[in-house]
Formats: C-alpha cells, sequence, structure tokens
C-alpha cells in the first residue's frame, strides 16, 4: 500500500504542474487490481500540503481501509469506473478551463486534427446531464453509472476521457500516471478544436482516413510510432 500511495501522491503532483487544476479542483486515483484496493486523493486539501502518507486507501465497495483524511468527494465515481471498466487502472478528474468548457456547453468534442487522432479515436463524448433524482441521491455514484452506461457505445480504451455535461472531464488510463498523462492530452485537445472553430465556424471533422492512420500507427498490432522496446 504504501508504493501504492506514493504513486497516487506523484500522479496527483503533476496535476498543478501541468496547470490542470486551480485550488483543490481535482483528484487522481490509482488501484491495485490484485487486491482491489485504491489510493485517492483526500477531499479539499491543498496540493502544496499534501504528502504521500495522505492519500485515503479505499475499496470497491466504499469502505475506507486506510487513511487519517476522508477520500475525495468523487470516490464514488471513480468506484464505478473501476467496476466498469476492467483494464482501467487509473483515473483523473479536473476542472481544467478547456475541457469544463466544452462539458459545460454539453457538447462533445469532434476530431479535427491529428493531434486529437493520435491520442482518441473519434469524438470525445459528452455525457447527458443528470436527472434531478440521480442528482439528489447518489449523485457521485450515478455520475459513474452515467459514464458506464455512455461508454456501451464507445470503446474506453480507444477513448480514455469523458465529458460530464454541466460539470467537467475524466479520464483514465492504466494508470494513474497514464490518466494524467490522458488529461493533459484533453486539455489541449480541448482548447485547440475550440480556437478551430473559433477560427473556421464551418470547420468539419478530419477525414476518417487520416483519423484512422494516426491512431493505429500509435496503436494496435501494427503501430510503428515510437521506438521499440528492447
Amino acid at each position: 500500500m504504501e508504493k501504492l500511495k506514493q504513486a497516487v501522491y506523484e500522479a496527483n503532483m503533476l496535476l498543478p504542474k501541468y496547470q490542470l487544476v486551480t485550488f483543490t479542483w481535482g483528484n487522481v486515483s490509482q488501484i491495485d487490481r490484485e487486491t482491489g484496493y485504491f489510493a485517492i486523493k483526500p477531499s479539499g486539501v491543498d496540493y502544496e500540503k499534501l504528502t504521500p502518507d495522505d492519500m485515503v486507501i479505499m475499496d470497491l465497495e466504499g469502505n475506507k481501509i486506510e487513511g487519517r483524511f476522508n477520500p475525495s468527494s468523487d470516490t464514488p465515481t471513480h468506484i464505478e469506473i473501476y467496476k466498469a471498466f476492467k483494464n482501467v487502472g487509473g483515473i483523473v478528474h479536473t476542472h481544467s478551463s478547456w475541457a469544463t468548457s466544452w462539458a459545460q456547453a454539453g457538447r462533445s468534442i469532434p476530431c479535427y486534427g491529428t493531434t486529437h487522432a493520435d491520442y482518441m479515436y473519434g469524438e470525445i463524448p459528452c455525457a447527458r446531464c443528470l436527472t434531478k433524482e440521480e442528482i439528489d441521491h447518489d449523485y457521485e455514484k450515478n455520475t459513474g453509472i452515467l459514464i458506464a452506461e455512455l461508454f456501451q457505445k464507445y470503446d474506453y480504451e480507444a477513448v480514455p476521457a469523458v465529458l460530464c455535461k454541466n460539470h467537467g472531464p475524466f479520464t483514465w488510463g492504466k494508470d494513474g500516471q497514464e490518466a494524467v498523462h490522458h488529461a493533459v492530452v484533453l486539455e489541449e485537445v480541448a482548447k485547440m478544436a475550440a480556437r478551430c472553430e473559433m477560427i473556421n465556424p464551418s470547420v468539419q471533422t478530419a477525414p476518417q482516413e487520416l483519423q484512422d492512420k494516426h491512431y493505429y500507427r500509435k496503436h494496435g498490432k501494427d503501430a510503428y510510432y515510437g521506438q521499440k522496446q528492447p
């Protein structure tokens, strides 16, 4: 658990480094699939005051296993994502300004170019708004359930990001570090797409063959981008 807490602490500290959070508006978790335990940032604690020992250990039933602080208020959302997406090992939630702007507008982010296509296959979807009942009863849990339901129409490994309408983005990956990487990419893609529409309001999505080329040259059995591992 100490290694898990250290890894989650380091991943959380990347959020202010990459300017993805303001004050305490964000969190990272990472799960140990063997034990079913995950570590997550404590709720409302300033980043500059955090230490590895402050990370909270939880199980997938929402029980606190270890920690002196309350876990992030988004913990139930993380739990539902971990339950639904079996290959996910880390999750990030932020209120990064460009991605959140798309979420508040209730719009998915179209794939306008190769930067987007290198990381995410097709649009980055925006989930519907929660109903009043869903908000009033188990709001955070229902947010995770909504994400899982939305991704019945998407491949969560090919699109490791979602926008929650009127709320903000979640990203995920094989661990907390990769989830943060995807959060950085999402913010840049959101910024580029918004500027693209400002410059050319009638812009069309990138040709599908170009999207396919850029995604599959980095992902899948025939990928050739980067260096081969020894």
